[in-house]
């Protein structure tokens, strides 16, 4: 049986028939970046409507119903709007790293969104680190945060940038310890891998309690991670004006807001692909139709996205001390004890193997 190519390697197969083996993986590279950036954009701001029409339904509204069939294009709007503002900035501030601080937190998520596996040939890089790729990838979307709050020299704009430090390291702990105790299950950090294990069973259900309880502390803690409410202390307006981005404007503005979405995107996309079988159906593999596969990635994924929403519009935000408390009383002591007792799963497993 012929092994199913990325869209990267059929790409390229494509090209090297028109042009050298060495320029063809350059020009594929290309190509492959441009067609992420495309999914970029419109995940972006598909997301961005959704969030309107959620907080417009759960909060009685009608939400965008002016531009476009019953508000489509009203993100496309605010983009364009966003486009031709005047970027503006501080005398102050320190030009330079204010402006690579947003260049940042849009490259981290983007490069994040190259590994996701949409199917098995919808894939730009299927690394056999990939799990591990993501945790340290996700790291350096904090240093735009920190820079841009501290570039901005503006106290507000500097407070949220500590609070986001604090806030992202904390919850990184939950995150990386909770998709650790599935890595213990499938034995792999390769996401096309952890996807082939579960064409028997999702892993939330092979791996029973445990694997729910990795499932409810990863959503908590991802949630916390992209600063969204009820965890959103970096960006609280009634203290910190816009928080770490309160000095940015047009474009710069808009890479912040953009990476918020796609990092949401990211959180709920890696919960569907470890917890959930990613682009498996759930009545069947869907080997003959593989393109139904991005179906079913999308759809476990803009579920959990609606969660991440219902998240933020029902409960109020936490004080800096709830949120701390959270996490060093609760889910870390929490996600400790379940790895052990996975652990303990699996060698129950391998004994009976054996």
């Amino acid at each position: 049986m012929r092994i199913p190519l990325s869209i990267t390697d059929n790409i390229q197969e494509w090209l090297v028939s028109m042009m050298s083996e060495s320029a063809a993986s350059y020009v594929a590279m290309i190509i492959v970046a441009l067609i992420y950036l495309g999914i970029f954009a419109i995940a972006g701001l598909f997301l961005v409507l959704i969030e309107r029409r959620v907080a417009a339904w759960f909060q009685l509204r009608i939400g965008p119903n002016r531009v476009g069939f019953q508000g489509l294009l009203q993100t496309m709007a605010d983009a364009l709007k966003l486009v031709s503002k005047e970027l503006t900035g501080t005398d102050r501030a320190d030009k330079f790293l204010y402006n690579l601080a947003p260049y940042f937190v849009i490259i981290s998520a983007l490069m994040a969104l190259g590994v996701m596996p949409f199917t098995k040939e919808f894939q730009a890089f299927d690394i056999n680190i990939g799990i591990f790729f993501l945790i340290a990838i996700s790291s350096i979307g904090v240093i735009g945060i920190l820079l841009g709050g501290w570039a901005s020299n503006n106290k507000f704009a500097l407070i949220g940038a500590m609070r986001s430090g604090v806030q992202t390291i904390s919850y990184e702990l939950s995150v990386g310890l909770s998709l650790l105790t599935m890595i213990l299950l499938t034995g792999s950090l390769q996401l096309s891998e952890i996807v082939e294990v579960q064409k028997g069973g999702w892993l939330i259900v092979q791996g029973h309690i445990p694997a729910i309880i990795a499932f409810m502390i990863y959503m908590i803690a991802g949630t916390a991670e992209t600063n969204r409410a009820p965890f959103d202390m970096v960006e609280a307006e009634s203290e910190l004006g816009a928080g770490f981005h309160t000095e940015y404007s047009g474009m710069k503005f808009a890479y912040f807001f953009l990476a918020e979405f796609i990092n949401m995107f990211l959180i709920a996309a890696i919960a569907a692909t470890v917890f959930f079988g990613a682009w498996l159906s759930p009545f069947g593999i869907t080997e003959s139709i593989p393109w139904l596969g991005v179906f079913w990635f999308l759809a476990k994924t803009l579920v959990l996205v609606f969660l991440m929403m219902w998240f933020r519009w029902t409960f109020p935000r936490l004080r800096v001390d709830q949120l701390l408390t959270l996490e060093w009383k609760y889910l870390l002591p929490i996600n400790l004890v379940n790895i052990v007792i996975m652990a303990f799963i699996v060698w129950q497993k391998l004994i009976i193997q054996i």
